[in-house]
């Protein structure tokens, strides 16, 4: 398809999606493709950029092997740049590149949000969120707010654009109704100053098709998402979420993640259910020049065949891997060293966006 296709107009903008009937699917539903931005800011990597391109060839080349991967690169150089990086390792019949501009990688939260419904008609809709970097952390963000469009055109979805500062990595579905995300980012005056919680609840409902939202408390020290859901807990099935807790009551994410753990026995779902939670311990602190680093093994991407994981090089690793294996049992879990790409304050679910089966 060309690039920067005309996206097609089959959604009507007075419609809400959900009211059109879009609900956002859960991850681990079937996937058409999963999209990413190649990592390119050198200041996102301060120092240590060398390092970050060869473990993304090796996720791409373990995504690569069951499912396509399409790849937004900065230019025909660029592009070039990327095809030797991957030459040999990953599966080139799984890979498209898009000459799509982007100011960093984080395409998990730049990225069009993709909701789907049962229809013949527009089964797929991508969500054009605005993005504003994290509060206006980084600037300049207008190429990285300008992709979700692009995107859609690319698959020839009709998009839709909300006035409402949202990134991926604030929040998890389980596909059935449920939302899970945290105070600390969406209720920062930095991203919707003029919406209240309510406000929020009813956009997400009415935006991604959704009915219940779970909330939890703080990020993780490190994170300057100011909290993104995607490093502390994260749904594997309707009822189950894996959730990061810290055993050292002398470490700094300790009573951060217990309050957390603590809110997660109270929280229902609709229909009365509480959750399942199944426990990963965090990793020892990573740091860079005495600043602590959000490793985190919750920040892993469900793949149609695999399961791709952070991993740290530290004794939580396998034991993590296990509990995974143990919750995936129809997918390979991958275990990829991250503790070069974690420097740029992210890992593989940050770096991705799945776009689900039409």
């Amino acid at each position: 398809m060309a690039q920067g296709a005309t996206t097609i107009k089959t959604f009507d903008d007075n419609q809400t999606p959900a009211g059109a009937g879009y609900a956002m699917p859960a991850e681990w539903m079937p996937h058409q493709c999963t999209w990413i931005s190649w990592p390119h800011n050198r200041d996102t990597w301060p120092g240590k950029f060398e390092p970050v391109e060869p473990v993304m060839a090796r996720f791409v080349a373990a995504l690569s092997a069951t499912e396509l991967v399409r790849i937004n690169v900065l230019d025909e150089a660029h592009e070039q740049r990327v095809r030797e990086r991957l030459e040999g390792v990953a599966k080139a019949s799984n890979v498209r590149f898009h000459r799509f501009p982007t100011n960093d990688a984080w395409c998990r939260d730049h990225g069009a949000i993709f909701v789907k419904r049962d229809s013949e008609e527009a089964p797929l809709l991508a969500l054009d969120f605005r993005y504003n970097a994290w509060g206006g952390k980084y600037p300049p963000f207008d190429l990285d707010d300008a992709i979700a469009p692009q995107m859609a055109a690319a698959l020839d979805v009709p998009c839709h654009r909300i006035d409402m500062v949202l990134e991926g990595g604030s929040i998890e579905v389980n596909g059935a109704g449920a939302l899970l995300t945290t105070e600390a980012c969406l209720l920062h005056p930095n991203r919707n100053p003029s919406m209240s919680k309510d406000d929020i609840e009813a956009a997400l409902k009415a935006n991604l098709g959704v009915d219940h939202i779970l909330w939890l408390g703080d990020g993780i020290v490190g994170d300057d998402t100011d909290g993104h859901i995607d490093d502390l807990t994260r749904f594997v099935s309707e009822d189950t979420v894996v959730t990061v807790i810290e055993p050292d009551a002398g470490d700094e994410n300790h009573d951060v993640l217990a309050e957390n753990r603590e809110r997660l026995d109270q929280l229902r779902l609709a229909d009365g259910r509480p959750l399942k939670v199944v426990e990963l311990t965090m990793p020892r602190p990573v740091e860079f020049r005495g600043d602590r680093l959000p490793a985190s093994h919750a920040n892993f991407y469900i793949g149609n065949r695999a399961v791709l994981v952070p991993v740290f090089n530290d004794p939580a690793d396998a034991p993590n891997l296990e509990i995974l294996r143990g919750l995936f049992p129809g997918r390979e879990v991958i275990g990829i060293d991250c503790t070069d790409l974690v420097l740029g304050l992210g890992t593989f679910h940050c770096l991705t966006q799945q776009v689900p089966a039409a």
